[in-house]
């Protein structure tokens, strides 16, 4: 019986249940009353700006000022999410690109204990032994596992106590959930090394522009994440009821 109460401790803490599992793509999309809204002016820009909105009765507000933040060192490919799948350029595997589209959030992650931490959202801590695996002929591709309670069958992975600070704090973005191999894996919004620099393909700013962001986000309030380009975006804030933008 030890292998079945590694397996729901596994599932519990990390796995299946770090999705907010939201019914209904289109009323999903509907239903959120926050929204985290990044920019990007060109596919291949590494830079974009985020702002966050919250919805009071029946209009959007917009929340704090806009931030500067970087994206893979790509630019942006269409991601698998929430919305209906869109031509053009895809994001796969290891390709360095940011994903496009409407995303619910995952768990937040970092290195302070859970006793430590007053977030909203559910949290894991990221000690030595997460993993995000990026094998996807893993059993385990796009998921956050803890090493100690899973039997490994991946060759690649991302360990998520970091020396260089990047997941002190971050969010999981669900991105490509459930996992299709190669669609890519381990999306975050996470500490930028320094101004400016892209990432691999997460979306990246100033430790505390996201600590103000962790801390906002409510799972009562249905947060999303809603990344295009700005030319794109019209036609999301058209078929969705997004905000339109001060």
């Amino acid at each position: 019986m030890k292998w079945l109460t590694c397996f729901f401790l596994l599932l519990n803490s990390i796995g299946c249940s770090s999705v907010l599992r939201y019914a209904g793509s289109n009323d999903t999309i509907r239903q959120a009353r926050q929204l985290v809204v990044v920019l990007s002016a060109h596919d291949s820009d590494t830079q974009a700006q985020l702002r966050r909105f919250e919805k009071k009765g029946k209009k959007w507000q917009p929340v704090g000022r806009q931030v500067p933040v970087t994206l893979g060192r790509t630019g942006l490919a269409w991601g698998s999410g929430l919305h209906k799948a869109q031509p053009g350029r895809q994001k796969r595997e290891g390709d360095g690109k940011s994903p496009a589209g409407v995303f619910s959030f995952g768990k937040i992650f970092g290195y302070a204990t859970p006793s430590e931490v007053h977030f909203k959202m559910p949290y894991v801590l990221a000690d030595e032994a997460l993993e995000c695996v990026d094998d996807s002929g893993s059993k385990f591709y796009n998921q956050l596992v803890d090493n100690r309670l899973t039997q490994k069958d991946w060759t690649g992975s991302e360990f998520m106590h970091r020396a260089d600070e990047q997941y002190r704090w971050g969010i999981v973005v669900n991105h490509n959930t459930p996992a299709q191999a190669q669609g890519g894996s381990c999306i975050f919004l996470h500490i930028w090394k320094e101004p400016g620099a892209p990432t691999s393909g997460c979306t990246a700013m100033s430790g505390e522009d996201l600590l103000t962001l962790l801390h906002w986000l409510d799972p009562a309030e249905r947060p999303l994440l809603v990344q295009v380009l700005g030319r794109e975006y019209d036609i999301f804030r058209k078929k969705y009821g997004l905000p339109e933008l001060p």
